[in-house]
């Protein structure tokens, strides 16, 4: 295990995850309306500790491998759009947007797991789970901002 590369890679997804920090859900995300199967508060941190520990190991397994440039450019790209994700759902409300980047997340997510499944079958095993997990919250996403017409986003 290299962990210089595991700890470079978990701290893009911690600074990713700070973000979470500055942009709270708060009383505005506890007000709107959410379907019955919105996952429950406690498990958001969970999950993602969990999710930010498994993609950075899997990043880790593929960095020194041959050919992992594009796999490792999709990863830089999904962290971003993770990255900007909190600040324009919860920052500005802006729950359209906010799907709209759950949407190139998923894609980007996506192309992550099968870049690196044609490397290293564990680090495409890895992934599995945050595709999972992105495809929930983009469906969440969609059906508050289905559920709430009325909220409008700020500025």
């Amino acid at each position: 295990m290299d962990y210089g590369l595991f700890a470079t890679f978990l701290a893009a997804c911690f600074a990713a995850g700070a973000t979470g920090a500055v942009f709270k859900p708060g009383a505005w995300y506890d007000s709107l309306a959410k379907p019955s199967w919105t996952p429950p508060n406690w498990l958001f941190p969970v999950a993602w500790t969990t999710l930010y520990l498994s993609m950075s190991f899997a990043a880790m397994r593929v960095a020194p491998l041959p050919g992992s440039g594009q796999g490792l450019a999709f990863w830089a790209l999904q962290i971003a759009l993770n990255t900007l994700w909190t600040p324009v759902f919860f920052g500005l409300r802006r729950m359209r947007d906010g799907f709209g980047v759950l949407v190139l997340l998923w894609l980007a997510v996506a192309a992550t797991a099968v870049s690196f499944f044609r490397l290293d079958l564990i680090a495409g095993l890895l992934m599995l789970p945050y595709v999972a997990w992105v495809s929930v919250a983009g469906a969440l996403n969609f059906t508050v901002w289905r559920m709430n017409p009325e909220v409008r986003p700020i500025g």
